[in-house]
């Protein structure tokens, strides 16, 4: 669970309602907001370097075109982000910088490439990043592909996790149930469910995983915001972190009026 007993604020893609996503700047803005997390996502540069941008094509969120995996860490870096003020495709080195000393957790999510299939040694890769900058108290792996997360456990079993959940994916898994029995498998495992589908099945979650292990996404109205930060959860995850504050803030005076 986080330092205090808050619902914890983990920030999508930075903040990807606020500022361009994936960006350096962005990223550095959502550190000072004061949130405890942020998530974002990392794919393999032609060259073997590690970036951070969450599609496998660069069309929807640069100005560039074509897969990712087809430029090398230099030209991803010249390729400009839609409305990021001339910036580029940041490293994952880079993105850690921005966090380094900052104590935020960092929700690392291993993307798969334009064709739906892992990365060659992208977990391992990112086991050693972790360890490398000695980030095993902050750092948690994340993905919707149990394969990824089961290599990483046994690469590095004390590596923290977190699988995302989703209708698509469940049902891919054979259901939710079949997927919690995956997951629940690799020790510790936080779970992120899709809002819709755990409303559905919150009852459900809690008994098979416990507050302290499930998460809800994507929230980002302030109703949403307000029902699940007042839920038994670990955390959110939100591209608003800033109306999120505001709502647990107003939470929290609620309790403190009621006590």
């Amino acid at each position: 669970m986080p330092a205090s007993d808050k619902v914890a604020i983990i920030g999508h893609r930075g903040a990807r309602n606020l500022w361009p996503e994936n960006s350096l700047d962005g990223f550095e803005r959502t550190r000072a907001l004061g949130i405890e997390g942020v998530e974002f996502d990392v794919h393999i540069a032609r060259d073997g370097e590690l970036v951070v941008i969450h599609d496998p094509t660069l069309d929807r969120t640069t100005e560039g075109q074509g897969p990712v995996a087809d430029r090398t860490a230099a030209e991803l870096a010249a390729t400009k982000l839609r409305d990021g003020g001339g910036a580029g495709v940041p490293t994952l080195d880079q993105v850690l910088d921005v966090f380094a000393g900052s104590g935020i957790e960092l929700h690392i999510e291993i993307k798969t490439d334009i064709t739906g299939h892992r990365y060659r040694g992208l977990e391992q890769r990112l086991v050693d990043v972790i360890s490398q900058r000695k980030l095993h108290d902050t750092a948690i792996l994340t993905c919707f592909a149990p394969k990824a997360l089961e290599i990483v456990h046994g690469i590095a079993p004390r590596q923290r996790l977190l699988a995302s959940v989703n209708q698509r994916s469940a049902e891919a898994m054979g259901g939710l149930d079949k997927a919690l029995d995956r997951f629940v498998a690799l020790k510790g495992c936080l779970v992120a469910v899709e809002k819709g589908l755990l409303a559905e099945k919150l009852d459900y979650c809690l008994d098979r995983l416990g507050p302290e292990k499930l998460g809800v996404w994507v929230l980002n109205e302030a109703a949403d915001l307000a029902h699940w930060l007042a839920q038994p959860v670990r955390q959110i995850t939100t591209d608003r972190p800033d109306m999120a504050l505001e709502q647990r803030r107003r939470l929290l005076q609620a309790e403190l009026h009621r006590d």
